[in-house]
């Protein structure tokens, strides 16, 4: 191999996708000065009563990476392991062996920022101010780990979310089956290496179930305080009895009306005590984790039984058959078997689907091996307003929306600008997100498809592949009556054979007797062969062939004819199935054995009808014929010419018989081979058409995107220029936008997989790829590749500066008089000399102090204060005064200089705010105010009265939202133009001014340098505005991700405002009672917003604008934070001009080392960084 793999981290994995960041050692102690100490610390803290960490922090303790360096490097002294560096990272030779990843850029990157911390270790850094600029470099660059990439997946009941979401992850982990909770609980679903199945169930808090249950017990009671009818489970009432009944099976409709909220929550302690807790699951299969997890969200009704649909004996019967097998299943899932009453109890006790507030997931799928979260948001709207808000806040944080509905609709029109309502359409233009790179269609079962409707509507027709598939479909059906035809000739020819055989064996079992008869005197009675001479019609035997048509002769009763055509009818027809070979058996099974009397009576109980009237005629003949004369004497000679001859015949037979057989068994194994043929082409059929439909559905809802786009940006447009609007003037190019559409089917892609046992074969498609799943999980991929790709770059440039940083300190600046180094430090210094920075104080992971026994620490850890003297005391730095009691050195400055920077960013942001949106706002609210009293209007007679009721009792918010339609016409007016304020790069002159201040001191610092200085002086110029240029940019990225989130918060105030406005309007509507109390509250709520819809919309523009003030301001302080740590490592960064090196010759040799690994460090990043371009032009 051209490079060598390093064995320093045991369990390291290349092929690792999510990079953790560095498990942190002892955060507690800062101070720590040496290994001794440490363990010290270590000894005291655990014979202290401390706060127990979190488990998740333990199991971070490396305690493998904190093995004596023996271990790792065999033979080494025995020494810290400080004083043995191990290798971390890959070593290459050339950027064209690293096989690029986003996320093996990470991994390995990490591993140098451990090199380097362990290089730094051996150092002593005489000023504190490094020291806090290092240390808080080396935790920013381990904090950061692979991006994830939030997916809201949205979609009607029914949208088959849950079958498409299993058939991505390649196993059966959402819940599917009987769990009502599924449509109205947001699921998360992640990704973690382990090799287990994980979930957390989260349940409501008291408080919220409190809230929620006094909406429902409203929901269930009338008026005149009576129980509603609930056995329409679609109707208010119904959906409110079936949560309640849930959740407290033993209270009735009866007693729940006179019960209070706190009444029942106390009536059940095992309901109160989950409330507010979260539930842990681990199992290691889906099938586990599905049984373990359907204990919380899965409905009882049907443990239950359904009482109203069984009668009488019938419904006793059916009950005690369901009793033990609840009991069995009941066993497996209680821990504690304490009994009968228990087991009984758990099954009428409660289910807690209702209480659900939240379920996280995390799995080993590789879909989301790459960042992927995807979470599965209700498909319709929830009474509990706790999910109703987790739904929202998710909506608020995704990066991807992906929009879910059967095809079917697709195809009949109803898509994505139907799927999609125009406050939906409005809110994602506001939030940045209603373009084709975050929005995703996927038309699912795909595989319901009916191929006459599709050939029809598409006018497939004359397709030519249709054609030929269609022609090879019919062959198969023409060869199928061929073949079933010669089957049914080989079947009739087998039993006229098999028939033929049965009689000759009799006969020739009745020759051999009568021989045996003649050859010991005994007395013989024919009973075949008796027949008198004038008889005629008797078949004869040494022929063997006079009985051959027979069958089609009036012998034997009707009844048994018609029953044996009707099974040979059976046999015939039957070519579904594959064994009936088997069914089929005839007498020449036996034939090599020698007839007994006991063959004779077996074969006699089988005979045909033909030979059971042949018999009974020859008893008959015997019986009454007993004295008549025979026409020929039997003797031994003639019998055994008889018996030759009618093994003879046998023989004959047995070779018609095989052949007839090989004919059946040929036409058999054809007709099942045809059969096969004939699924496999239509299955082709079926999956043509699908493709075609998909074809279709595609090219339409783009279109219906682009079109429901220009909807927007023209009303947009109308609205901000009525007389200068022009419709046939495109505001952009919407033939370049390209809506991503899938088409997928979930039920075929694990059929094909085999991912669910016992669900049949497929009935579309024979292809995976066909599925569409496939695309979907590279699509999975995909979506992350932008956000891992810009994550790895960035990291590589922040390790690439500090690893400069170091290896600049470390070489120092050469041969530089005293002097002049005095010189520039009097001038930019900003700390005070001390005497601790020249010997080095203890620091955290035992930096720079070899004190085993420092006091400082000692007297921490006496006062159980392990922070004290540790970096609190660090950050009392004694700053220089110049002669007017102001700060001075380069931090200072430049503090100054950027809280003027950030003024006037604030300032230009609030402006801009102003500018941009406050005109719109004012505009936005009156036309809301003027179309309040319709729009509300409209509302209540949309919908039925119960409904209405239902919607006033939760303040506005039920199955559709007034509140939000109230504030469409606001956000209508206020989109387009909201939409474009934060398109813009707010921060453009920020960054610019923010350049210009760091620039124009460096070429201060320049320019008061020493003519002896001034050259190195430029180059730790150019190297510092590097590094500074780093880390404004990532800034940059956090201010305006901040930006963007605090504005999709304000973005959804108006709907939550307006609510709040108009609780009191929405109370007293629900205050009227009695005949006549519908038309009432209508007319209550009417007066209510006509009164005070001015005043709503009003405040709602000065609670936007307000809020969007605050937010820059909020944006200030975070840059003044960030900007602050920025000047800090300018200063440190620069500070090698003065600083001079140490002469102690440990530390001579430790700078060595140092040097030679920080440039083997710089040498793997930039191949790293090249390898990474030349992904990126051979992918171009």
């Amino acid at each position: 191999m051209s490079s060598k793999e390093n064995t320093g981290i045991p369990g390291s994995s290349k092929s690792m996708p999510f990079i953790k960041p560095e498990p942190q050692e002892q955060r507690l102690a800062p101070l720590t000065a040496s290994a001794s100490q440490q363990r010290l610390y270590a000894d005291v803290k655990s014979a202290s009563t401390v706060v127990k960490p979190e488990p998740r922090d333990t199991t971070r303790l490396p305690a493998k990476q904190e093995a004596p360096p023996s271990q790792d490097v065999p033979g080494a002294a025995s020494q810290t392991s400080q004083d043995a560096p191990r290798i971390l990272y890959t070593v290459h030779k050339s950027a064209d062996e690293i096989e690029y990843l986003p996320e093996d850029a990470l991994k390995e990157g990490l591993g140098m920022v451990r090199m380097i911390k362990q290089n730094i270790k051996k150092l002593e850094l005489g000023s504190k101010l490094r020291k806090e600029v290092w240390l808080r470099e080396i935790e920013s660059l381990q904090s950061q780990g692979a991006p994830t990439t939030m997916i809201a997946v949205c979609g009607a009941t029914g949208a088959g979310k849950s079958s498409i979401l299993n058939a991505i992850l390649d196993d059966n982990i959402v819940p599917t089956s009987g769990m009502r909770a599924c449509t109205a609980v947001v699921t998360e679903i992640g990704y973690h290496a382990k090799k287990t199945i994980d979930g957390d169930v989260s349940f409501l808090s008291e408080q919220e179930w409190r809230e929620e249950l006094a909406v429902l017990l409203d929901d269930l009671v009338d008026e005149d305080g009576n129980v509603k009818r609930s056995t329409d489970l679609r109707s208010d009432a119904g959906v409110a009895w079936s949560k309640v009944h849930a959740v407290y099976p033993s209270v009735s409709q009866e007693q729940l009306v006179r019960l209070t909220v706190d009444q029942i929550i106390s009536r059940d302690q095992r309901i109160k005590n989950i409330l507010g807790t979260t539930k842990h699951i681990t199992a290691n299969d889906s099938k586990t984790f599905g049984k373990e997890i359907g204990k919380y969200i899965d409905s009882k009704d049907q443990k239950r039984g359904d009482k109203k649909d069984k009668k009488g004996k019938e419904k006793k019967d059916k009950e005690k058959e369901k009793e033990k097998p609840k009991e069995n299943i009941l066993s497996k899932f209680l821990k504690d078997n304490s009994g009968k009453k228990k087991d009984k109890d758990d099954v009428d006790g409660p289910a807690y689907w209702p209480l659900i507030r939240q379920v996280n997931v995390r799995c080993n799928a590789a879909a989301l091996s790459t960042g992927a979260v995807l979470v599965d948001l209700p498909g319709v709207a929830d009474a509990n307003a706790a999910r109703n808000n987790i739904a929202k806040d998710y909506m608020k944080k995704c990066d991807c929306i992906w929009i879910l509905a059967p095809i079917t609709r697709a195809v009949d029109d109803k898509t994505a600008r139907d799927l999609m309502g125009d406050a939906f359409k409005m809110q994602l233009m506001m939030d940045g997100n209603y373009d084709a790179n975050a929005i995703t269609f996927i038309a699912t079962k795909c595989d319901d498809i009916s191929c006459s409707e599709v050939i029809r509507a598409l006018n497939l027709d004359d397709d030519s592949t249709l054609e030929g598939i269609e022609e090879h479909i019919l062959e198969c059906k023409n060869e199928t009556d061929e073949w079933k035809d010669k089957k049914s000739e080989a079947e009739d020819s087998a039993r006229e054979t098999d028939k033929q055989l049965k009689q000759i064996r009799e006969y020739l079992a009745e020759y051999q007797e009568h021989l045996k008869a003649l050859e010991t005197g005994e007395e013989f009675v024919p009973r075949l062969t008796g027949k008198s001479k004038s008889k005629k019609s008797e078949e004869s035997v040494s022929a063997g062939k006079k009985r051959k048509n027979t069958r089609g002769g009036k012998q034997g009763s009707s009844k048994k004819r018609k029953s044996e055509i009707n099974d040979n009818d059976h046999m015939s027809v039957d070519d579904d199935d594959d064994d009936i070979d088997d069914d089929l058996e005839f007498s020449d099974d036996d034939s090599d054995k020698q007839s007994v009397p006991e063959d004779e009576k077996d074969s006699s109980d089988n005979d045909s009808d033909s030979e059971s009237d042949s018999g009974s005629e020859s008893d008959s003949d015997n019986e009454n014929n007993d004295d008549d004369e025979e026409e020929e004497e039997v003797t031994a000679e003639s019998l055994k010419v008889k018996i030759d001859e009618t093994k003879e015949a046998i023989k004959a037979a047995r070779v018609q018989l095989s052949d007839f057989r090989k004919q059946r068994k040929e036409a058999s194994d054809m007709l099942a081979s045809l059969k096969k043929k004939e699924l496999k082409a239509q299955r082709e059929k079926n999956a043509f058409c699908s493709l075609k439909r998909s074809e279709f559905s595609r090219d339409v809802l783009k279109e219906d995107f682009r079109v429901g786009l220009k909807d927007l940006d023209d009303a947009a447009a109308e609205e901000r220029d009525p007389d200068a609007f022009d419709p046939t003037v495109n505001v952009r190019n919407y033939e370049e936008i390209d809506l991503p559409v899938f088409t997928c089917s979930a039920r075929d892609y694990v059929r094909l997989k085999g991912q669910v046992k016992g669900d049949g074969d497929p009935t579309c498609f024979s292809n995976v790829e066909d599925t569409g799943i496939p695309e979907m999980q590279k699509w999975c991929h995909q979506l992350t590749v932008s956000s891992r790709e810009r994550a790895a770059r960035n990291f590589l440039a922040h390790l690439k500066t500090f690893t400069n940083s170091v290896r600049t300190y470390v070489e120092g600046i050469g041969d530089v008089t005293e002097t002049d180094r005095e010189s520039l430090r009097e001038k930019w210094e900003s700390m005070m000399p001390d005497d601790d920075d020249l010997e080095g104080l203890a620091y955290g992971d035992g930096w720079a102090s070899s004190d085993p026994f420092d006091l400082p620490l000692l007297d921490a850890l006496a006062s159980g204060n392990p922070l004290a003297g540790g970096l609190y005391s660090l950050q009392k730095k004694e700053t220089k005064l110049d002669k007017y009691g102001e700060p001075v050195g380069v931090t200072p400055r430049l503090t100054r200089d950027f809280r003027t920077v950030i003024d006037n960013c604030v300032n230009d942001l609030q402006a801009c705010f102003q500018d941009g949106l406050e005109e719109k706002c004012q505009t936005g609210a009156e036309n809301a105010s003027s179309a309040a009293l319709q729009t509300s209007d409209t509302f209540a007679a949309s919908m039925h009265w119960g409904t209405y009721r239902a919607t006033l009792r939760r303040h506005g918010s039920w199955r559709q939202d007034l509140n939000v339609e109230l504030t469409n016409p606001f956000t209508r007016n206020i989109a387009s133009s909201w939409s474009k304020v934060f398109e813009t790069d707010l921060f453009a002159s920020f960054e610019k001014a923010a350049t210009a201040t760091i620039n124009k001191l460096l070429a201060e610092v320049e320019q008061s340098a020493a003519p002896g200085l001034k050259e190195r002086a430029k180059g730790q110029a150019e190297l510092c505005l590097e590094e500074a240029n780093v880390a404004l940019r990532k800034t940059l990225d956090v201010v305006r991700d901040a930006m963007n989130t605090e504005q999709k918060e304000i973005s959804r105030c108006l709907a939550p405002h307006v609510q709040n406005q108009l609780v009191d309007g929405y109370d007293r509507a629900m205050e009227e009672r009695g005949k006549g109390s519908v038309a009432r509250q209508k007319a209550v709520f009417h007066d209510y917003v006509e009164d005070i819809k001015d005043e709503v919309f009003q405040g709602a523009v000065d609670v936007l604008m307000g809020r969007l003030s605050k937010a820059a301001e909020a944006i200030g302080k975070a840059l003044e934070e960030s900007l602050s740590e920025l000047a800090e490592k300018i200063e440190v960064s620069i500070a090698v001009l003065w600083e001079g090196p140490r002469d102690d010759p440990s530390q001579v040799k430790a700078r060595t080392e140092v040097i030679v690994s920080m440039s083997e460090i710089t040498e793997q990043i930039h191949l790293w960084m090249q390898a990474e371009q030349l992904k990126r032009l051979a992918s171009a």
